[in-house]
């Protein structure tokens, strides 16, 4: 029996790479979206100095008069959540769509990398007029403008990565997902301590704003020191290789011969492999149900229940449905089952997803599920509205 080199993920150095580059994707615009209350409260003061500016031009008397009041909200902070949801979901879907079919076209590198320097230019520039006072219409309009940014470059890094995780085994879809996870609960801590705090709007949004570019530094870094990795090199030269080669691959397989590389490079294991054997079912246990299973599409057709259910806990007014559920260990428990299923059930179906075609078109299988993931959140956002007005 030939003796073969197998390349190891040595210290998990490639999983923590992926895992760092889903916590940049996701952290910057979770903080954006947190510093929501500085850009409103920018916008209310950016109308009032633009209306006191306009007063004073025509009379004293005018601002002396106790009739005269300045507004409490200005239009633009009053639609800044609708406006920036629509700004948000349209180029999230437009671009990891175009991403599903020009992937072959524009080099990964310059896909992942450039985003990533896309957004980083933008929280830079975010982060600089955090100093600079402007008039409430120019404010909103810049800000817009980053929103629509932020998500056309996050869409194509978000696709590129999950066609990246595609051409590696199942299980390196996971960290992305993870890191994406620690977004949400990182985000939420900073606010925590940002109100705990008590620094002012600025200065929180400031902090906001510096932390998701030091994130994203780490994420370009990271990717950078990819390509160094040779367990990332070798599924990569395997996805690069000709059909004809793989088949040869395979051929040599079946035939009992082990090809360069060993049969665990191709995913089968050698009959002497017992620690690989042993490794596949602890790996077992964390992808059940399995690939080929009936009750995987079963169980992510089962989460529709939340609905209902969450819609009948103890909110602040009900219309038409009843609070049957009054207590909030009900809605904790509630969500909690949601987001734990949610997280693992959506892991399971892109790590799966690109193992299902032949490893040449991977990465495209990996693209194609970043749409249809990013599709079903956008869906999800515009049925809210109409699932809130049932309530």
């Amino acid at each position: 029996m030939t003796t073969s080199h197998q390349p190891q993920d040595r210290y998990k150095a490639v999983w923590l790479i992926f895992f760092v580059l889903g916590l940049g994707t996701l952290l910057p615009w979770n903080f954006f979206i947190t510093a929501t209350q500085y850009f409103t409260s920018r916008l209310n003061t950016s109308q009032n100095i633009s209306l006191v500016t306009n007063q004073s031009c025509e009379s004293t008397e005018a601002l002396a008069d106790p009739s005269v009041s300045l507004p409490a909200r200005s239009s633009l902070s009053a639609i800044f959540n609708n406006v920036m949801t629509l700004c948000a979901m349209l180029p999230l879907l437009i671009f990891t769509c175009l991403n599903s079919f020009l992937h072959q076209k524009v080099s990964q590198s310059l896909r992942i990398l450039g985003s990533l320097l896309a957004i980083l230019l933008v929280f830079l520039v975010t982060a600089t007029l955090v100093k600079v006072q402007m008039d409430a219409l120019s404010f909103f309009i810049i800000t817009m403008i980053k929103i629509v940014l932020i998500n056309s470059f996050g869409a194509i890094l978000q696709a590129s990565l999950f066609g990246l995780a595609g051409v590696l085994p199942a299980n390196y879809t996971a960290p992305i997902m993870s890191g994406q996870g620690l977004a949400g609960f990182f985000t939420s801590v900073a606010m925590i301590c940002a109100v705990a705090s008590g620094s002012k709007l600025s200065e929180s949004a400031f902090g906001y704003f510096i932390t998701a570019c030091a994130v994203v530094i780490l994420a370009i870094l990271c990717y950078l020191a990819l390509p160094w990795m040779e367990f990332y090199r070798h599924y990569l030269q395997l996805n690069l290789a000709g059909p004809a080669e793989q088949e040869t691959k395979l051929d040599l397989i079946s035939e009992g011969e082990e090809p360069r590389g060993g049969r665990e490079e191709s995913g089968v294991p050698g009959p002497n492999s017992l620690p690989a054997n042993r490794n596949q079912s602890i790996k077992a246990i964390l992808k059940s149900p399995g690939q080929d299973s009936r009750w995987l599409p079963v169980l992510v057709a089962c989460r529709v229940v939340f609905i209902p259910l969450l819609m009948l806990c103890n909110v602040k007014q009900h219309h038409y449905l009843p609070s049957l559920f009054k207590h909030d260990v009900w809605f904790i428990t509630f969500m909690a089952a949601f987001a734990f299923s949610n997280g693992y059930l959506a892991s399971l179906c892109m790590c799966f997803g690109p193992k299902k075609v032949k490893p040449a078109e991977a990465e495209t299988a990996g693209n194609i599920m970043s749409f249809f993931l990013c599709l079903g959140l956008a869906l999800g956002a515009v049925l809210s509205f109409l699932l809130r007005a049932l309530v």
